[in-house]
């Protein structure tokens, strides 16, 4: 595949998919799932779930997957195409809302929209997870470390790093 032939859709693809990823990059892995591995076939499910895995560890923001999706498709062009094509239209859009969000402060149609918003991320979020544990949990080892690490950190708020390093140690042994 030439590069030149798949910047553009990769930045409309991901400029879209940055309007409607309320609560993050994260609400969006569904949409980019569909996207990369079952309509593109860009990669697998098992190169997806690496990718994210590595989002996910990395420092900074969640949108290094987007970031990471780039570069697989199409190299270092690539991940900066999507990147950018992930933050731009969000930050402007951000810019210009902003402004005329605050001017409606005391408007009751803002507090009806606000209200309705955690519900909608918490949703997008929620299917993100899904999609994840899907693809992820390829053993019963691997499902019932997933199982695992969402009720421990739940239920007891241990810092996910300990996870990690359970995580880790499994996957040494060969175990995952």
């Amino acid at each position: 595949m030439k590069h030149d032939d798949v910047l553009l859709p990769l930045a409309g693809y991901f400029a879209l998919m940055s309007l409607f990823a309320i609560g993050g990059a994260n609400a969006a892995l569904p949409e980019m799932y569909r996207l990369v591995v079952e309509t593109k076939q860009w990669m697998t499910d098992r190169q997806f779930a690496d990718m994210y895995a590595i989002a996910q560890i990395t420092p900074g923001p969640n949108v290094i997957i987007v970031t990471l999706i780039g570069y697989h498709v199409a190299g270092l062009l690539g991940a900066l195409v999507a990147t950018l094509a992930m933050c731009g239209p969000t930050c402007v859009f951000a810019y210009f809302v902003g402004g005329i969000w605050d001017r409606f402060k005391d408007a009751p149609w803002r507090a009806v929209i606000q209200a309705g918003m955690v519900p909608l991320s918490l949703g997008l979020i929620g299917a993100s997870a899904l999609i994840i544990t899907q693809v992820a949990a390829h053993t019963w080892v691997a499902a019932g470390l997933t199982a695992a690490t969402a009720l421990i950190t739940y239920r007891w708020q241990l810092n996910p790093l300990w996870m990690f390093a359970v995580a880790a140690v499994l996957g040494l042994v060969g175990a995952v």
